[in-house]
């Protein structure tokens, strides 16, 4: 590392972190994504709830500035239709 000035080592520390958060919670929702998905097909009974949770999970990420809200409302609508 070269002789950087202390607020740009501090800003690299707050990167890591914030990637590492905002990498969690991309996995989480492709996670319930997927389950929603599995649920349809297999005409499971908590299918609305886990709707339920893929868009709280979307807002929540677009609210956080983890994806555009554009893209949540997109794939709310898109998900939607599948059901």
């Amino acid at each position: 590392m070269a002789n950087k000035s202390q607020s740009a080592k501090k800003r690299v520390r707050q990167d890591v972190k914030k990637r590492l958060s905002n990498k969690s919670m991309i996995s989480n929702l492709k996670t319930y994504i997927k389950q929603y998905k599995e649920s349809l097909r297999t005409d499971d009974p908590d299918k609305e709830k886990l709707f339920r949770k893929v868009v709280s999970l979307f807002h929540k990420a677009a609210s956080k500035g983890v994806i555009y809200k554009r893209n949540a409302s997109r794939n709310i609508s898109k998900l939607s239709k599948l059901s």
